[in-house]
């Protein structure tokens, strides 16, 4: 596909070239150079290093630098608003969606951006990037974001009905929002299974701001209200941002 467009745009500056006989010679050089450098890098293999040290070199040229006030106060510490679980989909950056700069978001990425319930072994890791950004960060946001086409969510729905599995880590994973299947499965059986994805994808955030409760420090932040949970949902294909607040009815304990 990016070949194709490659020689798309060539075969387009040549014909202009060819058919503009009267195009000054500042402008014919700079097509003659553009159509070389397309050339150049339609033919050219892929190289990640390259790749890595171009992209910081933009960084460091177009961000850092022209900011230091900011990141100079980063280099004494970082004090984020939020805590925001994502999904490592390659398309669904939150920094890039919400626009959130540097300091502004500690981010936990994962399969289907999902919040497994309190445990201390079999989610120790989970658990300690909650309890860093909740005790150590005092985060006052924390924020689940799903998104539309979530390969974690087909694998979900997808797992048979009597629990068997075939691949090492991905199912077991998804699991965790087993009760958003069920959910979906139950309330949308009329719906296509790329409908009922689309449910789940809403449903499983509901999941993980359930099981954030589970965590004595997040709960009690809720009561408090020093914290709010919210959920989200970004559509890519649609170009659509979906935020909201979910009433748990909270009963504070009772003091004697």
């Amino acid at each position: 596909m990016a070949n194709d467009s490659y020689e798309e745009a060539i075969a387009g500056l040549s014909k202009l070239l060819s058919e503009k006989a009267d195009l000054g010679s500042v402008a014919a050089a700079k097509i003659k150079q553009i159509t070389a450098e397309l050339e150049a890098a339609g033919s050219a293999e892929f190289n990640a290093e390259q790749r890595m040290k171009a992209g910081f070199v933009h960084f460091k040229t177009e961000k850092y630098e022209k900011d230091p006030t900011l990141y100079g106060e980063l280099a004494k510490g970082q004090s984020p608003k939020f805590l925001v679980f994502a999904c490592s989909d390659s398309r669904v950056c939150p920094s890039h969606i919400l626009n959130f700069q540097p300091g502004e978001a500690f981010m936990v990425r994962n399969i289907a951006s999902m919040v497994p319930p309190y445990d201390q072994t079999k989610y120790s890791g989970m658990g300690a990037a909650i309890e860093y950004a909740v005790l150590h960060l005092k985060v006052e946001n924390i924020v689940v974001i799903g998104h539309s086409c979530c390969g974690g969510i087909k694998g979900l729905m997808s797992i048979p009905d009597d629990g068997s599995t075939s691949s090492d880590f991905i199912e077991n994973w998804v699991s965790i929002c087993s009760a958003a299947k069920s959910k979906v499965k139950t309330r949308c059986s009329s719906l296509s299974f790329e409908e009922q994805c689309h449910n789940c994808e809403k449903e499983a955030v509901n999941v993980s701001l359930g099981n954030l409760l589970t965590y004595p420090f997040v709960k009690e932040g809720v009561l408090k209200k020093t914290l709010a949970l919210k959920g989200a949902h970004y559509d890519f294909v649609n170009g659509n941002f979906e935020l909201w607040n979910l009433d748990f009815k909270i009963t504070p304990p009772v003091v004697v």
